[in-house]
């Protein structure tokens, strides 16, 4: 990645003589209160009232209802405590500490323990509260700050001060734009702005501008509604059309992932920390928050490989999302795998539905409708292929199969499904005979017809690899990208043919593209053909309803395709994260036309702003499409007035170019005169500058090369 260093620093350093490349600026730790000029955005969550700070405590717990024994029985119930705890992590020197009562001489019934990491003391609290030693003795374990806390708690009650109510900003408002524009977000060097697309002024309006906004990434809401940030004390929210007004903030330390529910009702956040025993998996923890509220709903720790695809212990990755939203708009479910389980949560209480997870041996994927609560479900073939994979489709709550299918000599599949819930996709990559290689094919799920029929579909060339595949949002077709590198095909497929006859079928094949990635725009009907990254940017605008190519164009290096959430516009960028060179964005119109183009420096991330679905109703929407002429006048007139305003721009600037021009003459010609004398010199006298009054002479010039002097003796 390129680096980030702020051209101050390092002029800076440069006076000091000091190399900033030799600097571990990690290492650096500044004064307390100190802060070198610039302010964090986390200052203040360490000043609100309702969260806790670190006291330094957090890796000590307190376990409840142990037995209360004499001295001689003390060491033995020291070790079958220890026994139980040094399981789970490190315990420090000296770090279990069972007080007893000095008259007695007989313990209290309760320990300390000190683990070497806050994580080991989480996980011993979460394991072991609840934990039966015996019928008499029932563990109640807590986090020592949590009991500091709770002894801070006053004897009398005394009701909350409630303050003066005062009105925010509508965050919906942005989305009242007179110009029907769209924002969007970028991140370059140590700044964040968002801006207008302002289309018809061939150029971005500045919203907002912050420096040092967030540590990491920024993430758009689905809805648009809400910006969030990543600190390193937790996530923080912020909305609006111009002011972004921090609305909330989500304590989590470390936190290194976010994601947002659907309908924006919760907030996921995850960190993974390192454990005191570098054999040992790293520690993660998964808070899940009420947005709009800030509460914590429910938390989930574990190891590392608790929480990777499958469950399957010694693999570090983790697939992020870890939780999968599903049920609809409502956020009303939630799921995750495990090892032969998914675990579908239900968002009234946040516990498994029914109480138990849906157990499915050797599960490998999984996926939600975006549209109703059903889960499809991949187990991959067992026992050498004795046991074929399967695709089922589960209905949730209920649990009920709704279909399956089986699928032999199967190496990978890859479930694809369309936005509306209306198709599912299975990709399926099948072992020729001789097992040495495979081909690949479709199995094409209805979902809304009765029984759910399926279709398969091979390629004319089932050999041929599959570099892409994409549904088109909201209709019935689909993109394929096959064949091989560099110049794979195209084929456009769709769920019908003529006469509404409910079969798959092609519409065609683009022979020989330059293309790895499909693009297709949010509204359908269009779609980007890219050649990303290697390919050098190539793009191809295709209309798929009149299977032409509207342009072609190049974006070199071009790293992401964005559409805007109308389909009117789209976004290429090229960011520093893949390339160094010409970091920034193009805008482009939705047929291919370089509106404008922006080039940024240290450049990370760009976001268009999402917009909800619109509240119009399908009938109202056909009844605009019908009377379009009658409200497109409208923006016919302003689009001239644009256009005028755009010429008299362009005449200023023609004019201002000229008159730099005639000033550069004008400069030139009083030089010209004042070196005149100069010039007559160098002329040996002669007056005139005009090149046909002189003439010319042959002069010759003898030359002497080289002399030589050679002895001859007689013989």
């Amino acid at each position: 990645m390129a680096s980030m260093v702020d051209p101050t620093v390092e002029a800076l350093a440069a006076n000091l003589g000091i190399d900033y490349l030799d600097i571990d600026v990690n290492s650096v730790q500044l004064p307390p209160g100190e802060d070198i000029g610039i302010p964090s955005d986390d200052e203040d969550l360490y000043q609100e009232d309702d969260l806790e700070l670190d006291t330094g405590f957090g890796n000590i717990i307190i376990v409840d209802n142990l037995p209360v024994v004499p001295r001689e029985k003390f060491e033995k119930l020291e070790g079958v405590i220890r026994k139980i705890y040094s399981q789970i992590g490190i315990i420090k020197e000296n770090g279990l500490w069972m007080p007893v009562d000095p008259e007695t001489q007989k313990t209290l019934g309760y320990c300390f323990i000190e683990y070497n990491t806050v994580q080991e003391a989480e996980l011993a609290k979460e394991k072991t509260n609840a934990y039966k030693l015996d019928r008499s003795h029932i563990f109640a374990v807590s986090m020592f700050e949590d009991f500091d806390r709770f002894m801070k708690v006053p004897d009398q009650w005394a009701p909350p001060e409630t303050k003066p109510y005062t009105p925010g900003e509508n965050l919906q408002h942005w989305l009242t734009d007179e110009k029907a524009r769209d924002q969007f977000v970028i991140r370059a060097g140590s700044d964040t702005e968002v801006f207008w697309n302002d289309a018809r002024q061939l150029k971005p309006e500045p919203v907002y501008r912050r420096p040092f906004w967030t540590e990491s990434f920024v993430q758009w809401s689905p809805l648009g509604t809400y910006l969030a940030t990543v600190h390193r004390q937790g996530a923080q929210l912020w909305g609006g059309a111009s002011t972004f007004n921090r609305l909330m903030r989500y304590a989590h330390p470390q936190v290194k992932l976010i994601d947002f529910s659907p309908a924006e009702k919760y907030l996921v956040t995850y960190s993974s920390h390192e454990p005191s025993n570098p054999r040992d998996p790293q520690r993660v923890v998964i808070n899940i928050f009420d947005a709009r509220m800030g509460k914590l709903m429910r938390d989930f720790k574990g190891n590392a490989d608790d929480f990777t695809v499958g469950g399957s212990g010694g693999v570090t990755g983790v697939s992020w999302p870890i939780f999968r939203w599903g049920g609809g708009k409502d956020d009303k479910y939630f799921a995750r795998m495990g090892k032969n389980v998914i675990s579908v949560y239900e968002t009234e209480t946040f516990s498994l539905v029914d109480k138990k997870s849906l157990k499915v041996e050797n599960v490998v994927d999984f996926s939600w409708s975006p549209t109703d609560p059903i889960l499809s479900l991949y187990v991959p073939e067992l026992g050498g292929g004795n046991q074929p994979a399967r695709v089922s489709l589960v209905q949730i709550p209920g649990k009920e199969e709704l279909r399956q299918k089986n699928l032999f000599s199967v190496s990978d599949c890859k479930m694809y499904w369309q936005s509306n819930g209306d198709y599912l996709a299975v990709k399926v990559d099948r072992y020729t005979k001789t097992k040495k290689s495979t081909y690949t094919g479709f199995e094409l799920f209805r979902i809304k017809e009765r029984d759910i029929p399926i279709e398969v579909l091979e390629l004319d060339n089932k050999n041929d690899k599959i570099i892409a595949f994409a549904w088109e949002p909201k209709g019935h077709r689909f993109a394929v990208i096959h064949g091989d590198n560099p110049r794979p095909d195209i084929s456009f497929y769709s769920m019908k043919s003529g006469n509404n006859i409910v079969r798959v079928s092609k519409l065609t094949t683009l022979k020989g593209k330059q293309a790895n990635a499909l693009f297709w725009s949010p509204g359908g009907k269009y779609i980007i053909l890219a050649g990303l990254k290697n390919f050098n940017g190539q793009l191809e605008f295709y209309n798929v309803d009149e299977l032409e190519t509207m342009a072609t164009a190049e974006h070199f290096m071009a790293t992401d395709v964005e559409w805007d959430p109308t389909g009117r516009y789209v976004a290429t960028v090229v960011t520093s994260v893949h390339h160094e060179m010409e970091n920034g964005f193009n805008i482009w119109s939705f047929n291919g036309k370089l509106l404008y183009r922006i080039l940024k420096d240290h450049f990370f991330q760009f976001s268009w702003r999402p917009r909800p679905p619109s509240f119009l109703s399908l009938e109202k929407e056909e009844e605009i499409a019908k009377n379009l002429k009658k409200y497109s006048k409208k923006y016919e007139a302003e689009d001239q007035d644009v256009s005028l305003q755009l010429s008299e721009q362009d005449r200023e600037k023609r004019k201002m170019l000229k008159d730099e021009w005639d000033k550069w003459v004008s400069r030139w010609r009083q030089l010209h005169e004042e070196e005149k004398l100069e010039r007559q010199k160098l002329r040996d006298g002669e007056v005139s500058d005009e090149e046909e009054e002189y003439e010319a002479k042959e002069v010759e010039v003898e030359e002497l090369l080289d002399v030589s002097e050679e002895v001859l003796t007689d013989d």
